[in-house]
């Protein structure tokens, strides 16, 4: 008995050093390449990841790539981008294709455990919505029943559709397609009624329409959708890294630090600030990371706080125009909400 105990016992220590090794190998293969590899929305979302004509990416999950790589490299820049469907994403990064998956996807039990991600961080909180032709003549949700409705596989939308229309005894005519593009397409072409995604998601696609004044979003939410970036299990070094990226996008728009008075506040005499911004003599927090003490300064310098990000990609200053809602701080009544950085 005494002898399996031990057995055991060595058995775990093994499997503790092997996670502990693993959890270095992601940062240094990142390093050794020179780049972060970062997945994201391949159909192209506004607001979230989308090209411009030049190629340029930008977005609310490709800031946060950004973030990631000014972090380790404390240069913004260096990422490179693989273009990825709803159904090819969850491959790509099992397969160790991408280093982080940053493509407008649920955090959800299943994909935390089934598919061996990790989520810790939610950069955009969002709700399964519809948006339907105005000549329809509803303004809820609770009028479709009858509806055709277009929507893509290989998400979390087929099913809250589905519980939805069942919980409310209603009737919908299902029409699936594989690709985001596709989705768009059918529904501007008038093969169905109804367009069914994240909400974040019809604000984009509804600008993209041939005539978006003919088409509403209506008011109801029907899930939940928190939004996130994901890597694999069994790299909590890399797992922090990219969570922390966030936290500290957030924590500096809650201390009132932007792109354009970092370098100013680097002289605060408030504690908090001058660790955050790498200023306090013995702080180890970027060493504890990996990284040096000036990762969360170059988060902020080159990519901008939470605030920043949201407002120019899918706040006031974009198309979109959404408000901050769930996304405010959670000082605002939102959820945005940073641990301590200490």
């Amino acid at each position: 008995m005494n002898y399996k105990l031990l057995s055991a016992a060595i058995g775990a220590a093994v499997v503790a050093l092997s996670a502990s090794g693993a959890s270095a190998a992601k940062l240094d293969d990142v390093k050794a390449k020179g780049f972060v590899q970062c997945g994201v929305n391949g159909a192209g979302l506004l607001g979230f990841a989308s090209q411009d004509s030049s190629g340029n990416w930008s977005g609310l999950d490709i800031d946060y790539c950004k973030a990631v790589a000014a972090a380790v490299f404390g240069d913004a820049t260096k990422v490179k981008y693989t273009p990825l469907s709803a159904k090819d994403r969850f491959p790509a990064l099992q397969s160790g294709e991408i280093d982080l998956l940053a493509r407008n996807t649920t955090w959800t039990i299943s994909r935390d455990t089934q598919l061996g991600f990790n989520f810790r961080t939610v950069n955009y909180y969002d709700g399964q919505g519809f948006m339907a032709r105005k000549e329809l003549g509803v303004k809820s949700a609770l009028e479709l029943s009858g509806a055709s409705v277009c929507v893509q596989s290989g998400t979390t939308t087929e099913l809250n559709l589905a519980d939805y229309f069942k919980a409310n005894k209603m009737e919908y005519k299902l029409t699936v397609f594989e690709k985001q593009e596709e989705v768009d397409q059918a529904y501007d072409a008038g093969k169905c009624d109804v367009y069914t995604t994240d909400q974040s998601g019809l604000y984009a696609i509804r600008l993209t329409l041939s005539k978006p004044d003919d088409h509403m979003i209506l008011p109801e939410i029907i899930s939940k959708e928190p939004l996130g970036p994901a890597v694999r299990q069994g790299d909590d070094q890399w797992f922090d890294i990219v969570s922390w990226a966030h936290y500290a996008m957030v924590s500096a728009e809650e201390f009132g630090i932007t792109q354009a008075n970092v370098d100013e506040m680097k002289a605060s005499e408030n504690p908090d600030i001058k660790r955050f911004l790498g200023q306090e003599e013995g702080s180890t927090i970027g060493k504890d990371l990996g990284l040096d003490n000036a990762w969360a300064y170059n988060i902020v310098k080159q990519v901008g706080n939470y605030g920043e990000s949201f407002e120019r990609n899918v706040g006031a200053g974009s198309p979109l125009k959404i408000e901050r809602g769930l996304n405010a701080l959670w000082t605002k009544d939102g959820l945005q909400y940073s641990p301590p950085i200490r």
